[in-house]
């Protein structure tokens, strides 16, 4: 930040990609050939994709550099070691098992602590955490504070479990069913919100009073830290670096998806700091992955990453990277399009169900305007809503998901452009009706029709 308060990306620009915006007309053609499915698009016929911030990174020169230092020897290669040296030096686990992304990360230690009929308490998981539970023969359940069902409400850690909660399912369930407490940082379901410190530290207590393990779900742990930097008393001296290693001091583990904060288009790992569950897990990375010290990445996946990691946490980086994501949310905010308030970290969730009323929830909100601000603008966001999260979800939200230093704000400035247009005709943005899907994430594969 220079002596005027603005805040300049921390970066030059040393390459580029063409990007270009195709005519409305064949906007309006692509989507009805995609079953009105953003997935289904061709990413060449979208401008700008907001779908998501996951594996969308673009790299630094010394990520790049890195790639050519990569060691491909099958077993104990110089990479494994560097980059298991910046997971240690970053968030503190001695024991780190790497995969190919998250959800393998996930799973591998969902299938070593889960049964059959087990009950996983989260503040609120993704929908494809939520699936893995599910996958494995178990039922999740949200303990998120009431405040992160209301988007409007301002609040500085709407990503926090209640403690009530929490401990109301661990008595009705019995400890016994409930092998471990998982929490998301930053809470993406509830809209890209935060956790304190407080929190994790007072879950942490919870847990350990009734001998049940807690994780984290760490995709954007650095973003998260950098809120409590900005929010929570004491940190405001702190660098995002000590407190993201602090963050993951008091938990038993962590699951990363390293293609969000840790700055690379593939990779993840699990972080432990117990060797007994360290070693159990393994031969699920041998069966599943490839030997322990790869899983799943090559040599050069392992370079980059091990430098994304030390790159995330630093403060100028993190600052610029929130700033934009605040800009395109301020932004909105002005128009008077509802959203979950205050803007995240990695995306603004628009309230689709708040902005769309005419259109009920059993049409969609989500997912219509999802086709709106494609047509509009060629902008590619993404539902998450009754679609994504089923029957029970109590928010319908568009969540526009900004790369990491990918999009100028004049990007922005066109998603905002579109919703001006939006604004001017909302009224006849029409619902959407399902045509096919499966019964598990729906929003993935399904034919969809307007209405």
């Amino acid at each position: 930040m220079n002596n005027e308060g603005f805040i300049a990306e921390p970066y030059r620009i040393k390459s580029v990609e063409p990007i270009k915006l195709i005519p409305r007309e064949e906007r309006e053609k692509k989507i009805k050939e995609a079953h009105y499915n953003i997935f289904n698009l061709k990413a060449e016929d979208v401008y700008i994709d907001l779908l998501t911030d996951s594996g969308t990174s673009a790299m630094s020169s010394k990520q790049w550099g890195a790639l050519m230092m990569g060691d491909e020897s099958y077993a104990g290669a110089r990479s494994w070691f560097n980059f298991t040296k910046a997971v240690q030096d970053i968030m503190g686990f001695e024991y780190v098992v790497p995969t190919h992304q998250g959800r393998p990360a996930e799973s591998f230690l969902f299938r070593t602590l889960m049964k059959k009929g087990d009950i996983i308490p989260f503040n609120m998981p993704f929908d494809s955490t939520g699936a893995q539970v599910l996958d494995k023969g178990g039922t999740f359940v949200e303990c998120v504070k009431d405040i992160a069902y209301q988007p409007l409400e301002e609040a500085p850690f709407k990503g926090d479990i209640d403690l009530e909660k929490l401990e109301k399912v661990i008595k009705k369930e019995g400890k016994e069913r409930i092998p471990f407490v998982m929490m998301t940082i930053t809470n993406n379901t509830g809209g890209g919100q935060p956790v304190s410190m407080k929190n994790i530290r007072e879950v942490r207590k919870l847990t350990q009073k009734y001998g049940i393990s807690l994780y984290i779900d760490a995709a954007r742990c650095a973003e998260n830290a950098y809120f409590i930097q900005q929010r929570e008393p004491g940190y405001k001296e702190k660098t995002v670096a000590e407190i993201v290693k602090e963050q993951f001091s008091y938990v038993d583990g962590c699951t990363m998806s390293a293609k969000k904060d840790p700055l690379v288009n593939m990779g993840g790992f699990i972080g432990l700091h117990q060797k007994d569950l360290y070693l159990k897990i393994l031969p699920h990375i041998i069966l599943n992955e490839g030997f322990v010290t790869y899983g799943g990445m090559s040599g050069r996946d392992l370079e980059a990453l091990a430098q994304g990691l030390r790159e995330m946490v630093e403060d100028a980086y993190i600052a610029s990277r929130v700033h934009q994501v605040q800009y395109l949310g301020d932004r909105l905010y002005e128009l008077g399009i509802p959203m979950v308030r205050p803007v995240g970290g990695h995306a603004v969730f628009v309230d689709a169900k708040g902005f769309l009323p005419h259109i009920p929830l059993d049409q969609y909100p989500s997912e219509s305007l999802a086709v709106a601000i494609y047509i509009e603008a060629g902008v590619r966001g993404i539902g998450l809503g009754k679609l994504a999260f089923g029957e029970e979800s109590q928010m319908e939200l568009l969540r526009l998901a900004i790369p990491r230093r990918v999009y100028t704000d004049r990007h922005m400035d066109v998603v905002v452009e579109g919703f001006k247009k939006i604004i001017k005709q909302k009224d006849k943005v029409r619902g959407i009706k399902i045509v096919s899907a499966p019964e598990v994430l729906k929003h993935f594969l399904c034919q969809l029709d307007l209405i």
